[in-house]
């Protein structure tokens, strides 16, 4: 449940949404991709109300949700869930495009193309999450729990890799437990508990908080 959350998220950032389990962080990614139906207030996104419109119509806006536990379709090739990510582009054509940027961020895909998804590890299942993302041209990515149940070494590769979505001029929403890697890549981020926003600030401060480091950093 969520009670009278209000955030904002400004073109070219990338905003952290962070907290305990079930603070309702993933809750909130849900409403803004419309996969949740009773939902009341306003979700105003580009001069846009997006209350009670269906999923499909956020992907039109450009609002392009990665789930929790990447959610790859294990059955198809690799490029084929890269096909589905740029469905919603078909009729504007070059996808080809799209799936090349896709190969040149992420050279490893080239090489898995015609395996099937549900035979990758976790951390390339989670490259192709995000690269599926992408084939769909977002204008807001948000990002559900990427570094949730890789290795750290995989941690550090999936982090970098949101740092140069945001180079490239994304919008990016991220949901992660892992406080102080989220706040550090942070240009702002808001700390969630029991489905309401108790504290906001550029994640450089936030990061010397001591309540926000006692309670969930362990300091």
């Amino acid at each position: 449940m969520l009670f009278d959350v209000s955030f904002e998220v400004a073109e070219g950032e990338l905003v952290s949404m962070v907290g305990a389990n079930s603070a309702g962080k993933s809750t909130l990614l849900r409403c803004l991709s419309g996969m949740l139906k009773k939902v009341s207030g306003s979700i105003n996104f580009d001069g846009h109300e997006l209350i009670g419109k269906p999923a499909y119509n956020m992907v039109n806006q450009g609002i392009i949700h990665i789930p929790e536990g990447r959610r790859v379709f294990p059955m198809m090739t690799v490029e084929e869930n890269l096909q589905i990510g740029g469905y919603s582009k078909r009729k504007d054509g070059g996808m080809a495009d799209l799936i090349a940027r896709s190969y040149d961020m992420f050279p490893r895909l080239k090489r898995l193309r015609h395996q099937m998804a549900g035979s990758m590890s976790g951390g390339e299942q989670q490259m192709l999450a995000i690269a599926r993302g992408l084939m769909a041209k977002p204008r807001l990515l948000t990002v559900d729990e990427p570094s949730l149940g890789l290795a750290p070494i995989l941690v550090d590769d999936t982090f970098r890799i949101l740092e140069r979505i945001k180079t490239s001029g994304v919008t990016i929403l991220l949901v992660e437990q892992n406080v102080v890697r989220a706040l550090k890549m942070s240009d702002r981020a808001y700390v969630i508990e029991n489905g309401r926003i108790v504290m906001q600030g550029q994640g450089a401060t936030l990061l010397k908080d001591d309540h926000l480091r006692k309670a969930y950093m362990g300091m």
